[in-house]
């Protein structure tokens, strides 16, 4: 069984992977000042919400752009003598054209992987995290850029954190754009802004590969965790809904890696046993 490991700024997100098909999701708070002690009681746990435990995997697959805790899980992982795969612009199997690749993050790199495979090229990918990001996926699925802006959540979070009297409220559909009180004024320049937002980026990044590609269906994909919420659906042209959208690009990094890409915390040729008991456990 592979383990896909996805450490956000929010949220670490953790996918169970049998036979390259996703089988299962755990989400916690991502826990930023964590020891590798730490990190291995917080994986056990969530697997031990499905009746597994670390020492049932096989593999990790990680991305991360908290690297302290990316860091932690590693060491954690290494203890266990597991093979480790880290996602990177050296190892994801697509090509990665842009002024400094090493900068992009991994969970881009995983979206961009992931939406070229699965839903076709070229593409574009909103991921609705702590940050928006758009990823821009070129017609022969090699990323090529994109843009990033504050997040929903952060924006609801720094107006309660940074002014005296502004609560903090959910980031819920108004009625209407005129809020008649606090909250739903909140609401309506958080979320029809926030759509505001995503709509500009989306017609201004579809004008530009147009312009490059005369003629192409760019597909446009959504993933993160507000792309559920049910105003996201007031985006136009969206072929796609996909909240483990990274947790697949995951899955297909890790089937296509090439066996020297995997780090074993046990030393080279060092085993990892499992258990009998996780033998046909999902």
């Amino acid at each position: 069984m592979l383990l896909a490991v996805d450490i956000g700024n929010s949220n670490i997100t953790l996918g169970l992977v049998r036979d390259g098909r996703l089988v299962g999701t755990r989400r916690a708070t991502t826990p930023r000042h964590a020891t590798p002690d730490e990190v291995e009681v917080l994986l056990g746990s969530l697997l031990g919400l499905d009746g597994l435990r670390l020492a049932f995997v096989d593999r990790v697959v990680l991305a991360s752009v908290v690297p302290q805790v990316g860091l932690a899980l590693a060491a954690a992982v290494a203890r266990e003598g597991l093979p480790l795969l880290e996602a990177s612009a050296e190892n994801v199997p697509i090509p990665v054209r842009v002024d400094q690749p090493a900068e992009v993050g991994a969970d881009r790199l995983a979206n961009a992987l992931a939406a070229g495979r699965l839903y076709g090229t070229p593409a574009l990918v909103l991921d609705f995290g702590t940050a928006t990001t758009v990823d821009v996926v070129a017609a022969d699925g090699a990323f090529v850029g994109g843009a990033i802006a504050p997040g929903l959540e952060l924006g609801l979070e720094a107006l309660a954190v940074h002014t005296a009297r502004l609560p903090r409220v959910e980031a819920l559909r108004p009625a209407h754009a005129i809020g008649r009180d606090t909250v739903s004024a909140i609401r309506s320049g958080a979320v029809f802004g926030y759509l505001g937002l995503a709509r500009e980026l989306l017609e201004r990044i579809r004008a530009e590969l147009r312009e490059e590609l005369p003629g192409a269906a760019v597909r446009v994909v959504l993933t993160g965790g507000l792309s559920q919420m049910p105003w996201i659906a007031e985006l136009p042209g969206v072929d796609a809904i996909d909240p483990d959208l990274t947790l697949k690009g995951l899955a297909i990094l890790a089937a296509e890696a090439a066996p020297t890409a995997w780090s074993t915390g046990g030393g080279a040729g060092t085993p990892h046993a499992r258990p009998a008991a996780a033998a046909g456990r999902v």
